[in-house]
């Protein structure tokens, strides 16, 4: 899967009794620096305002309408300071930026500070940030106070707003497509889609009946569905599978992908039990992985709040997510506790290729032989981010921290895919969720990116979010 790198629209702020130098070079090396990084970038001609930067509140109307103008081209804009700044400008032309808005200000340097030299950004900065907190415009600041362009201090700023950008801009207009209904008895994952839809996350439902057609409907000789059959044979390791049993994985996958075209979904909770195994045989585990590892996040149990977390976590860090269940203890181990699920762990998240089975545990209900597609394997070690989210009283609430998969073993007949996870006062991360109403449910990214998620989510989208 590949995320493209956030364009940055990028704003210089200008003090006039400062060189206008300053603003001439700032211009040339915030560019290179961005392009560096992989990053578009978009600038106010040089010529638009004195010396390409914006001081007075009539050039900061300019770049606003230059925003306006390029709207839905940026996702973030940096603010510049290669001088002290002129707040007011800023104010008039951030204000309706509708996107996230990092800070930047140059150092000074000790043998540059006659008054012909010295930038001041160090305390222009803190000027703007006053400003726009009484204007209400939301800002990122990030340590240190002031970075060059060219300085590693700056390329981690950079590294996290984009994070934050991406993940701002992709939930903000995200569909998640649930298939099939929610199942009596998992009220666990009831969510409510008006909350949803005055955020902007749009959900769309599809009946299970209208899949069960298209997959027997689908003709033999299709080429997409020669395509598919090629793509999982690579994918996961089938030996031991039933023909019948490849075959209507095979087609389910087709008609997944064109769910996924025809309403451009962002992501997908699915009905994975019991109609599944008992209309087509088979269990949808390993499809669901398939698409996770694509960067199109596939929930278990129809669960849309999942679903949502997971394609926020995919954001922020760039990997795929998984939805897992807290599942188990581990021994005595207080920290520790094994999170599992049948088989949608994307294989980036994996030691290795899955083995595709049966579903050893609703074989119970159904009988053996009615549930191939679990993909079984083990999480890698490593650290990982997790979250969820409830929906109550029209508010979106997410919990949010960090841990690490370890290596600790697992009994060789334990059954789907799982890891032991690591978490610092795992006892009290549990309670925490678990008062406030949380779900059984836990998604996960690889990589510990849980603080430009929380800005994301709580700064910028205005969600209720609890650090765990």
């Amino acid at each position: 899967m590949k995320h493209d790198k956030t364009t940055f629209a990028l704003f210089f702020g200008n003090r006039g009794l400062f060189p206008a130098s300053l603003i001439a070079s700032a211009r040339d090396e915030m560019t290179r620096a961005l392009d560096t990084q992989g990053h578009t970038t978009l600038l106010l001609d040089a010529g638009a305002t004195r010396h390409g930067g914006v001081e007075t509140v009539a050039e900061g109307r300019r770049y606003a309408r230059f925003l306006e103008e390029h709207r839905g081209r940026f996702g973030g804009v940096i603010v510049c300071l290669p001088n002290f700044g002129d707040e007011n400008g800023a104010v008039a032309a951030l204000q309706d930026a509708g996107v996230p808005v990092l800070i930047q200000a140059y150092p000074d340097e000790l043998d540059k500070m006659a008054p012909a030299l010295r930038r001041d950004a160090f305390c222009g900065k803190f000027s703007i940030m006053d400003v726009f907190c009484q204007h209400g415009i939301r800002f990122t600041a990030l340590p240190p106070h002031v970075a060059s362009p060219a300085s590693p201090g700056f390329a981690a700023q950079v590294d996290h707003f984009d994070r934050v950008c991406r993940t701002v801009r992709g939930v903000r207009r995200m569909t998640v497509v649930a298939v099939g209904a929610r199942t009596t008895a998992f009220k666990t994952v009831r969510i409510d889609e008006l909350a949803l839809a005055q955020h902007g996350i749009n959900v769309e439902t599809l009946d299970l009946s209208g899949v069960f057609a298209r997959v027997r409907k689908l003709a033999s000789g299709d080429a997409a569905l020669k395509a598919k059959a090629a793509l999982l044979e690579k994918y996961a390791s089938f030996h031991g599978v039933p023909a019948a049993a490849f075959d209507k994985l095979a087609r389910l996958g087709v008609v997944l992908d064109q769910i996924v075209e025809e309403f451009g979904a962002s992501a997908m909770a699915v009905r994975c039990w019991l109609e599944m195994q008992q209309e087509l045989g088979i269990s949808p585990c390993v499809l669901m992985s398939e698409l996770n590892e694509r960067g199109v996040p596939a929930a278990c149990e129809v669960d849309v709040g999942s679903a949502l977390t997971m394609y926020a976590l995919q954001l922020a860090s760039g990997a795929p997510a998984a939805c897992l269940d807290w599942n188990n203890n581990y021994g005595d181990a207080l920290d520790k506790c094994i999170l599992f699920h049948c088989g949608p762990v994307p294989q980036a998240m994996m030691r290795g290729k899955g083995r595709v089975t049966d579903h050893d545990i609703l074989a119970n209900a159904t009988g053996p032989g009615c549930g191939y597609g679990c993909n079984t394997g083990r999480i890698a070690p490593g650290p990982f981010t997790f979250s969820n989210v409830l929906t109550s009283g029209g508010t979106l609430s997410f919990y949010l921290g960090q841990g690490a998969f370890t290596d600790d073993p697992l009994p060789a007949d334990y059954f789907g895919c799982a890891g032991v996870a690591e978490i610092n006062g795992l006892q009290t991360v549990l309670q925490k969720i678990g008062y406030l109403g949380h779900r059984h449910h836990v998604t996960a990214t690889p990589g510990h990116v849980a603080a430009p998620l929380e800005e994301a989510l709580r700064k910028y989208l205005g969600f209720e979010l609890t650090l765990v």
